[in-house]
């Protein structure tokens, strides 16, 4: 048996697990280089190279650095920002809508784009009294046409970016993609403002994000943090400084009760350091008690707004947070006491509050049991680290309150830093793609913007192992001669007398094969098709790759098509069909501009 044949039945047999969807994504890309290296079409080296391929070490950076906008807020303020200029016009939300998503897409990827913005978009639609599935599908879809912007926008751009090379033309540059992309988006937004309401489903989601948005007014107000709520600021000379806050006795104040003590410096509980100047206790009581409190002790009323928000600002803000956990069954913690002003044993995390079917235990300490709730506040980072607990659970996880609740976060300056720096040193290409990615994903762990079990988290190893592990396909493609067969066949079928001929039988070859299968996946497999053809034509592949890159976001029709059309497919409450309504019209601007607009930048 032939390589060319092996090589086809290995790409027939990937297609069908693909769409199969019976065999784990991984596996089936694994088990492409296996098959290439045991059935002899690629040595050892080629069928693991693609692991250590520059362009998937640029795709896995690419998910740290986007990771670190939305730990830290950026993502959360952008979509504010939209909330805030949206207003009642339909079409002044879908051009900021997707315009946001599609200036996101095309800078920290398209798959933490939507992710970032999907519960921001739902939560808009609820306020505005609009029906989700108004609104998702074009931020899906705007989104596609965001990622052909920049370099970053998709890892099939640095594929593309590095088969240029590999085809011996200059690479493409950060923004040469825009050329495609500009026209794409504007044509997206011009579609979905004049058929999308016709096209688009009037339906909501049986699944939707949370609202986190008020989430810190929220808990306040069912641990009743706000009643008879008074903060202190302990002054110079106060007796209270360098003495421990445990050692305060409030039996001489009747009624009154220790809820939090806060960093006055740095925000967050005081943990088990001694108090000093500008350090803030919250009490509960009545006013009589407050003032003789701070009379004897020498404490300052620290006046609410201070903050802007009282004591939700307080408690909540860009450096501490609130979580609410619950004891499960079997908890270590059952039996053990808790009360309001309790320091937790590693001194990060402090108890506000506890209760039992809603009601306040305390202001004693009171024996927990299983079902009651803990309202705890500590640093983010604190949080982060102590909330891992098995013997705890958690009712909102902090990382995902913080990234909708705290817009432009504590190292969110920082975060946009390495995002522009990393965006300049592309775009001048100063230094390799990959090696400009890997700084900024280092400088981002190394700035402690993002710790490193985060970054091992934001990384979707789905995508970096499906690029490892196929990209030694379009080698033995290459090398085993059925690219160039294939090429010779798709010239047979479209003559030789126009390359514009050729784009629209690679555009239709991708888009189609696209829906059924990852566009990554799509991708490697057409790339050398594609350069195969160009050279036979004697053409520039320059316009061809450009329009695979514009094919294979061209991935509107199904929802299994890219992981961002599945992601709102339940928050939306969309079913199958209704992908190519809106979708079709797309397809042939896509087919448009690959075909016609890409030869005008980019000659043959």
């Amino acid at each position: 048996m032939s390589e060319i044949t092996i090589t086809f039945a290995i790409v027939a047999a990937i297609v069908v697990l693909f769409m199969s969807g019976r065999v784990p994504v991984v596996l089936v890309a694994i088990g492409t280089a296996l098959a290439l290296y045991f059935t002899g079409i690629l040595n050892l080296r080629q069928s693991m190279e693609g692991f250590g391929d520059p362009a998937v070490i640029l795709v896995a950076s690419l998910f740290v650095v986007s990771a670190g906008l939305e730990a830290t807020g950026v993502t959360a303020w952008a979509g504010q920002m939209l909330i805030a200029q949206a207003g009642q016009s339909r079409p002044r939300l879908m051009v900021l809508m997707m315009g946001l998503v599609a200036v996101l897409s095309a800078l920290i990827t398209i798959n933490g784009a939507v992710a970032a913005l999907l519960p921001v978009v739902v939560v808009m639609a609820i306020r505005l009294s609009r029906p989700p599935s108004q609104l998702l599908m074009p931020l899906v879809f705007a989104s596609h046409a965001g990622s052909l912007l920049a370099l970053t926008g998709t890892p099939v751009n640095v594929l593309v970016n590095e088969a240029a090379e590999g085809a011996g033309i200059a690479p493409f540059g950060f923004f040469s993609f825009a050329l495609a992309g500009v026209p794409l988006l504007i044509g997206t937004i011009a579609i979905v403002i004049l058929f999308g309401e016709r096209l688009l489903p009037v339906r909501s989601g049986q699944s939707l994000p949370p609202d986190l948005s008020r989430h810190a007014r929220t808990l306040v107000e069912q641990y009743r943090l706000d009643d008879g709520l008074f903060q202190l600021r302990v002054r110079e000379g106060s007796p209270l400084a360098g003495r421990f806050h445990t050692s305060l006795d409030l039996s001489a104040y009747p009624g009154m009760s220790m809820i939090a003590v806060q960093d006055g410096s740095a925000g967050g509980p005081v943990g088990l350091r001694t108090l000093g100047a500008g350090d803030v206790l919250i009490v509960r009581g009545d006013a009589a008690g407050a003032g003789a409190l701070a009379n004897d002790l020498a404490l300052s009323f620290r006046q609410e707004d201070d903050d802007g928000d009282g004591i939700a600002g307080t408690l909540f803000n860009r450096n501490s947070g609130l979580a609410e956990v619950v004891i499960p069954p079997r908890s270590a913690f059952i039996g053990q006491q808790a009360f309001p002003g309790m320091v937790t044993p590693s001194g990060d995390l402090m108890v506000l509050a506890v209760q039992r079917g809603g009601e306040d235990l305390g202001p004693g300490a009171a024996t927990m049991a299983a079902g009651d709730t803990l309202l705890l506040q500590g640093t983010w980072d604190a949080l982060d680290r102590n909330l891992q607990d098995p013997e705890v659970l958690v009712v909102d996880s902090p990382e995902i309150v913080r990234r909708q609740a705290v817009p432009m976060g504590a190292r969110a300056k920082t975060a946009i830093a390495i995002l522009l720096a990393m965006v300049a040193v592309l775009a001048t290409g100063a230094l390799p793609s990959s090696i400009a990615g890997l700084v900024a994903a280092c400088l981002m762990v190394g700035l402690k913007v993002v710790r490193v079990e985060g970054a091992y988290k934001a990384i979707n190893w789905t995508t970096v192992i499906l690029m490892g592990a196929m990209i030694p396909l379009s080698t033995a493609m290459t090398k085993s001669g059925a690219a160039q067969l294939l090429a010779d066949g798709l010239i047979g079928a479209v003559g030789h007398r126009s390359p514009y001929a050729l784009l629209a039988g690679l555009y239709l070859l991708t888009a189609i094969l696209g829906q059924l299968i990852s566009n990554t996946a799509t991708a490697l497999i057409i790339i050398p098709i594609g350069v195969a053809a160009a050279t036979d034509l004697h053409v520039s592949p320059a316009p061809v790759l450009m329009s695979v890159a514009v094919a294979a976001a061209a991935a509107f029709l199904t929802p299994v098509a890219t992981p961002v059309n599945l992601m709102v497919m339940a928050p939306g409450g969309y079913a199958f069909s209704d992908y190519w309504k809106l979708g079709l019209p797309l397809m042939f601007l896509f087919m448009a501009v690959a075909v016609f607009v890409v030869p005008i930048f980019y000659p043959f």
